[in-house]
């Protein structure tokens, strides 16, 4: 992308086709720079099964997220990549670690929900542009 350059990105990632576009838009980017890429985790409430019987714990959904992350990342491509997971609210949790890490752009995909949909769901992108103090570049599909 001429003209737009950054030596520090956030890339949230869903692990849909979009989330994996931004991510190669953010390389583009982003150059010789470091691209970090988080997945933010919801917060298992008490009840779900996995948390009821002890099966499923934060620190397994953590290493579950990071070796998928880092399979599907394995290209020398993205020896610039540096992975994260969050738990808690995808928004904040993107805007907190942009703001940890200095970022100077954060890059996401909206997903394009409709209205009624938006409403139910809310928006992380929505979220993002509003807390970041950094850039925020939404791709649409």
């Amino acid at each position: 992308m001429t003209g737009l350059h950054s030596k520090t990105t956030v890339v949230p990632i869903d692990f849909s086709d979009l989330s994996f576009e931004a991510l190669e838009k953010a390389i583009e980017i982003t150059g010789d720079g470091t691209v970090h890429v988080v997945h933010v985790l919801i917060e298992m409430t008490t009840m779900e099964p996995g948390n009821l019987f002890g099966t499923v714990t934060d620190e397994s959904r953590i290493a579950a997220v990071r070796e998928n992350l880092e399979n599907r990342l394995s290209d020398p491509k993205y020896a610039n990549v540096k992975i994260h997971t969050k738990i808690g609210d995808a928004g904040r949790e993107i805007v907190e670690l942009a703001n940890a890490e200095g970022a100077e752009l954060i890059v996401m995909p909206s997903h394009g929900y409709g209205f009624f949909k938006h409403m139910l769901l809310g928006s992380v992108a929505e979220r993002v542009v509003r807390l970041a103090r950094c850039p925020t570049l939404v791709l649409r599909s």
